[in-house]
């Protein structure tokens, strides 16, 4: 199985020149904490409710203030076209929940989470692999 065979393809993206009020706005009606932040097609990182806090609030960022300050750039992402297998090693690996997916030209096409791979792959992998994303370093 693809990852395109499970991935969330309906996915709230943020733009650099939104503003922290916002995507968090956004956050909070939707009940999710992570945003593939995109300009155009062409992923520029992504944005979590956590990076909101931490990085933006607690260093004094104004509401106001763009998500392109405050994106964290060179995410990891996986292809639509990669085995399943893959993206659970990589998510395992970098202790990470949700990645986003490029398709072969580098377009962003959707996210894959670890609550979509664990649905569909065999529990074992998905157990191993949220106790390696769970485990401390």
């Amino acid at each position: 199985m693809k990852v395109r065979d499970l991935m969330t393809r309906d996915v709230h993206v943020a733009r650099p020149e939104d503003t922290l009020q916002e995507v968090a706005r956004r956050m909070a009606d939707g009940d999710f904490g992570f945003v593939p932040v995109a300009d155009g097609e062409q992923l520029v990182g992504t944005l979590t409710d956590r990076d909101i806090a931490v990085r933006a609030v607690a260093s004094g960022a104004m509401p106001t203030a763009t998500v392109g300050e405050f994106v964290s750039r060179n995410a990891l992402t996986v292809r639509d076209d990669e085995d399943l297998k893959a993206a659970l090693d990589l998510m395992a690996s970098r202790q990470i929940r949700r990645v986003p997916v490029i398709d072969k030209n580098g377009r962003l096409v959707g996210v894959v989470s670890l609550g979509d791979l664990s649905t569909r792959v065999k529990e074992k992998y998905a157990g191993e692999a949220l106790e390696d994303i769970s485990r401390s370093r």
